[in-house]
């Protein structure tokens, strides 16, 4: 249920350009700090580096999807419980903008960031030590699925662009890693997601592109390590 409740003065909602700024430098600095810090975690337990960068950016994926979700569900269940209140007239859409930005602490994150990591456990291009669960990428799941909910606030709202191994190298929306073969005309792998508005690129991704990636991207399929099914619910980050 929508626990429905007055409005804050104190929690007034910004403007949409102060929002989208505001959330435009989140989205930044995830990735230039919040992400290295997720790869000294998983560096403790994997020596490749090439493995932790996808291991973070599938990580970042699965976030916005989940994310995405959880922000429709929510915006269905306030919408049901304004509707009576706003019968019969064409505000019932900006009342139930307004209650969201005004209880973003409402977005459950941690379901999110539990769907997240039951995703990445099915994910047959990624694994980790058996001793090792993506629990301890929590922290870093948590801020992009918050960040990935309050932009769907926005209009219109940000998202991510789909990324695929192989993929022909998109220079407008991903910058080369400094490891990349220059000349390369593929994708091996992506390294953080190019940021969308509609069709436009916002923030430029990042790429890792080598010669002969589409031999070597069908040999990993193929001979990937076998996953771990972990059942158990992480606790709360914040705990």
């Amino acid at each position: 249920m929508v626990k429905i409740r007055t409005p804050s003065p104190s929690r007034a909602r910004l403007s949409s350009a102060a929002r989208r700024a505001a959330l435009l430098s989140r989205f930044n600095n995830a990735y230039s700090q919040a992400r290295l810090d997720a790869q000294c975690l998983l560096r403790r337990c994997i020596d490749e580096a090439e493995t932790v960068q996808r291991i973070i950016y599938i990580a970042t994926v699965e976030a916005f999807h989940i994310a995405k979700m959880a922000f429709r569900h929510f915006k269905t269940r306030v919408k049901k419980s304004l509707t009576p209140s706003y019968a019969g007239t064409n505000d019932c859409e900006d009342a139930v903008l307004d209650y969201i930005l005004c209880h973003l602490d409402l977005y459950d994150s941690q379901s999110s960031v539990n769907d997240v990591i039951r995703a990445m456990n099915i994910n047959p291009k990624i694994s980790l030590p058996q001793e090792v669960d993506f629990c301890i990428l929590s922290n870093f799941i948590q801020e992009i699925c918050c960040i990935a909910f309050a932009m769907q606030t926005l209009e219109p709202p940000l998202d991510i662009a789909f990324g695929a191994d192989g993929e022909v190298f998109n220079d407008s929306m991903y910058r080369r890693s400094y490891d990349s073969d220059f000349t390369a005309p593929l994708v091996f792998y992506h390294v953080w997601p190019a940021l969308m508005e509609n069709d436009t690129v916002i923030m430029k991704g990042e790429a890792v592109t080598k010669r002969g990636a589409f031999v070597r991207i069908n040999c990993l399929l193929i001979s990937f390590c076998p996953i771990k099914h972990i059942t158990n619910i992480c606790p709360s980050v914040n705990s």
